[in-house]
């Protein structure tokens, strides 16, 4: 049985595979290891870092739903400064491109991030999450403004050289449009879709069931969402997509693909059972080996020749 060559290109990252862990759902990856071999994906996405250490928000803050989670951990995290110190050394000792999420409520925020990570050994890539609120614009979102993520995009270039990833909010009216302003600003990369803002409320307590009232919804629910953004995306932009929202099997992955996408993420899946991760790339091993596909270029955006 031959084993079938899954690498991607990834703007000039070389993945082995297209399997990426999602930001905010494994930690700093190493977590991971207890459960599967880190060095089999393709990369992995490491929390969102801000500027100073986070406690995140009140709990209850996360919830289950139908076919989905909601969250609103709040970007706890220990800070760029310990982040650099204590965990990037020991993300150095895999064999696997590592991803930094970076997170900010002002432009000065996302500049100081990206100025400190850009000396860094062992960072593939900046992930820059524009689906905070802008504490200085009051308090509308980045990422709900194509403005400002053009702005939030020209401001981590200045500051880092390395590959650069805007991370899109799906809650917006015109997802290709805030795509383009993201490519306009020298992104390499786009990765879609983040969490739809939604809430549940907990009918015996009488009252939300998140401390924070609302949350991110991901999981499967999210999924035809996420497609549909990817699908569209793909056929306006010059740079690579990574899909992301509700992949749960080899299947889903496939279909990210064939809407556009060169690689995927994973999140709420990992949270359900990380071994997903390993049956995904085995799932899209066997399916190229099935339908003799010798590369994923031969399906990466191929619904959109379908249509004509």
């Amino acid at each position: 049985m031959n084993n079938r060559n899954l690498s991607v290109d990834l703007a000039g990252l070389q993945l082995k595979n297209p399997l990426i862990t999602a930001s905010g759902t494994c930690g700093f990856a190493v977590e991971l290891n207890e459960y599967i071999d880190i060095e089999r994906l393709g990369a992995v996405t490491v929390k969102g870092i801000t500027v100073d250490p986070r406690d995140g928000n009140p709990v209850p803050r996360i919830a289950e739903t139908p076919s989905g989670i909601l969250n609103s951990i709040g970007l706890e995290n220990p800070g760029v400064d310990k982040f650099i110190s204590e965990k990037l050394p020991e993300l150095k000792d895999y064999e696997l491109p590592i991803i930094v999420n970076i997170s900010g409520h002002s432009l000065d925020d996302f500049a100081c991030l990206a100025s400190k990570l850009a000396p860094c050994d062992g960072i593939a890539a900046l992930e820059v999450n524009v689906s905070c609120p802008n504490i200085e614009g009051g308090g509308m979102a980045f990422g709900t403004d194509s403005e400002l993520i053009y702005k939030v995009g020209k401001i981590v270039r200045k500051e880092y050289d390395g590959k650069i990833i805007v991370k899109l909010s799906p809650n917006v009216t015109d997802i290709v449009e805030m795509a383009c302003a993201a490519e306009e600003s020298g992104a390499d990369i786009i990765s879609l879709i983040n969490t739809l803002l939604g809430m549940k409320i907990d009918t015996r307590q009488r009252k939300p069931a998140l401390a924070n009232v609302f949350g991110g919804l991901s999981g499967p629910a999210v999924k035809p969402v996420a497609l549909r953004m990817v699908y569209q995306v793909a056929q306006k932009v010059d740079i690579p997509i990574i899909g992301m929202g509700g992949i749960m099997t080899a299947n889903d992955a496939l279909e990210f693909l064939m809407a556009g996408a060169t690689a995927v993420s994973v999140g709420t899946g990992t949270m359900v059972d990380p071994e997903i991760l390993m049956e995904i790339i085995d799932g899209l091993e066997e399916y190229m080996r099935d339908n003799s596909i010798d590369s994923l270029d031969q399906i990466i955006g191929i619904a959109h020749s379908a249509i004509g």
